[in-house]
Formats: C-alpha cells, sequence, structure tokens
C-alpha cells in the first residue's frame, strides 16, 4: 500500500497535500465533484467523466469494494479518483476486490486524506476548474493546467463495433447510439422487451434507417456537447423518421440538432440529489445526474419544442418534448443503477411512443 505525499495543484494556485493510494504517476484533469453516498463503483465506469478528476463529497468511499456486475461500463474513465477517506477492508458479499487494487488495475492515480469540503466549497464559489495531480507541487505548471480541456471524448468512449443486446421478450427494435452509453439503459429497455443494437457515435443516419427499427435511443456521455459537429449532422437526418429518446448528452446534441444551444455550467450538477420538475404537474422527481453542459430553454421554446422538466435548484433545462418530431429527452438518468428510481417511468413513454404493448 502506498501512503507516500501526494498534491492536487488547482489551476488558481491553490495546493492541497494528501496521500496516494491506486497508480502512480502524475494526471491533469478537469476537478469536478459529486455528491453520492453511494454508487461510486457506477461513477468511476460511467464513460460521462471521461478526462475528469472526480472528487466524491462523502467522506468514506470503498466500504462495499468492487462489484464487477456493477460496473457501467468495461473499465473506468475517470483520470483520476479523490475521496476524504477510503476503505482498505471493504464488507460486502458481492465484493471481489477493495478500491485500491482497481485503481491500481486500471492505471488510475487516487488521493485520499485530503479536505474534499473545503475543495467542493472553491468549485462552487469559483466553478469547474483544471487540476494537476502530482508527487511534488514544484512540477506543477499552473499555465498548462489553466490550458487543458477535454477533447474528443465521445470518440474516445464510444463503442468501436455494432452489438446486439436481445431482451427475454421481444416486441421492438431499438438503436442505442453510444456516445458513452451506461449498460443499465441496456437494461431498461432488455427489461422492456426490447432488442438493442448499441452502434458505434458515428455512424450514418442512412445505416440507422436501414436497420427499420422501432425506436431511436439517443445514450449519455462526456464532453461538450458542440464538439460533436458530425454527430448533429446525422441526428439531423434522423428527427421525425423514428421516435428518439435522449439521456444526457444525448438530450443535448438532440437539442443541437433541432437547432437549439448548449451552455457550459459553472460546477455542474453531479450526484443522485438533484431535484427536477415537472412543469405539467408540478411534481418534483430526485435525480441521477452528470453533467457540465445544459440546453438553454429558451433556445427550444421557438423551435417547436417544449421545456418539460428544470432543474428545482437552479431553473436550467432538465428535459424537451417534440411532439411533431414524436421525440423527446432528459438531462437526468432515468436508469440509473444506484438509484434514485423514480424516473424509470421515462422509459415506459419511449415504449408507448415506439407502439406500446405488441
Amino acid at each position: 500500500m502506498d501512503n507516500s505525499k501526494v498534491y492536487i495543484c488547482l489551476e488558481n494556485g491553490e495546493v492541497f497535500e494528501g496521500r496516494r493510494f491506486g497508480a502512480e504517476g502524475n494526471v491533469v484533469g478537469e476537478l469536478v465533484f459529486t455528491t453520492g453516498m453511494g454508487g461510486y463503483i457506477e461513477t468511476l465506469t460511467d464513460p460521462s467523466y471521461y478526462g475528469q478528476i472526480v472528487m466524491q463529497t462523502f467522506p468514506l468511499i470503498g466500504n462495499y469494494g468492487i462489484i464487477g456486475e456493477d460496473m457501467e461500463s468495461k473499465r473506468p474513465f475517470v483520470s483520476a479518483y479523490v475521496v476524504r477517506e477510503k476503505c482498505d477492508n471493504p464488507s460486502n458479499f458481492r465484493c471481489e476486490e477493495s478500491l485500491d487494487k482497481f485503481l491500481k488495475d486500471n492505471s488510475i492515480p487516487g488521493v485520499y486524506g485530503v479536505d474534499t469540503r473545503q475543495i467542493t466549497k472553491i468549485i462552487r464559489e469559483s466553478g469547474v476548474m483544471n487540476a494537476m495531480i502530482c508527487s511534488n507541487p514544484n512540477d506543477a505548471d499552473f499555465e498548462k493546467i489553466k490550458q487543458y480541456r477535454v477533447k474528443k471524448a465521445v470518440e474516445s468512449v464510444s463503442a468501436n463495433r455494432a452489438e446486439l443486446f436481445t431482451g427475454n421478450e421481444h416486441n421492438f427494435n431499438v438503436v442505442l447510439l453510444d456516445y458513452g452509453a451506461k449498460k443499465n439503459i441496456v437494461r431498461e429497455l432488455n427489461k422492456r422487451g426490447c432488442n438493442v443494437a448499441v452502434m458505434p457515435y458515428d455512424t450514418k443516419a442512412e445505416d440507422i434507417l436501414k436497420l427499420d427499427a422501432d425506436g431511436i435511443m439517443l445514450s449519455n456521455g462526456p464532453g461538450d456537447p458542440e464538439e460533436n459537429t458530425q454527430a448533429v449532422e446525422e441526428l439531423k437526418k434522423l428527427i421525425g423518421k423514428k421516435p428518439i429518446f435522449g439521456i444526457c448528452l444525448g438530450h443535448q446534441l438532440l437539442a443541437l440538432a433541432m437547432g437549439g444551444k448548449t451552455v457550459k455550467l459553472k460546477y455542474g450538477h453531479r450526484g443522485v440529489n438533484q431535484p427536477v420538475k415537472n412543469l405539467e404537474t408540478g411534481r418534483t422527481y430526485i435525480s441521477s445526474q452528470n453533467h457540465g453542459y445544459a440546453v438553454v430553454n429558451e433556445s427550444v421554446k421557438t423551435l417547436g419544442g417544449k421545456v418539460s422538466y428544470i432543474n428545482a435548484n437552479d431553473g436550467t433545462c432538465e428535459g424537451v418534448d417534440y411532439p411533431d418530431k414524436n421525440a423527446f429527452s432528459v438531462q437526468f438518468h432515468p436508469e440509473a443503477c444506484s438509484g434514485p428510481h423514480d424516473t424509470r417511468f421515462i422509459f415506459d413513454k419511449f415504449i408507448d411512443m415506439m407502439g406500446g404493448n405488441k
């Protein structure tokens, strides 16, 4: 076990000393925080965190170890992992290995023993910022740290070939465009009688339409949505041809394809306790979220779109319906495996759009 000193150097010049675990090495990334008490396995393996140093605000992480069945992708995509306290002796009948070993096996540096509360307060005041994790703070080039950007994110996490996942029943065929898809999207569709063809992010619209699926899903994923110009152009060719349901990045790309706009949030929404309000019913749901960008509310209202959900904390867009195009999308994660499960019904809405129970 490596308990050597390690430093988190923020782009604003502040430096925090901690202890190293996981893999060796220096790394630069976009430092973000997430507020979940549990679900750290899902967080580590969510492709939406590509290029980011993820910090948990809950003080103890790793107490149930790593469970392969709970992973949302084949491997973790975070650049580094920061916790207040790590658990070295996990206790769970499903546990397969410790958090420390998992990070080592996947070459991901970890930091523990730092004041995560203070770092979170800095991010909340100043906004998401870049950081470097290093063994010697004198190695930190703050100008280079400031210049870091998450680039080519979607192409770095998307599937490189098509793959079919069949359900126990077979009522529908769905194409899932993989911008960084979490496994539980496929599971939720399979449960509802859908065979799911997972397709790479750059699949041409004509090839998707040749499959004659009943519906098209747009997955979650990492990075700046406006970087994905090619994907947006292909989406434009699919709109109105089949029922479409987008989640997270898929929600943002659909809005861009419709002519909407996106904006980077100050520190984003990450965690399992984000309140979203249904504007039609007035009901508020607790949701899981992981995003640093949002669709601009006003930009969809003049394009045949209708904002369906807003974030109850800051009023940002959390969902859009496009009734004339047989399409809709949500910013939050109704498929969240570790919970909350309040919004699983949104998958049923997609099933209804494809024709309900055949």
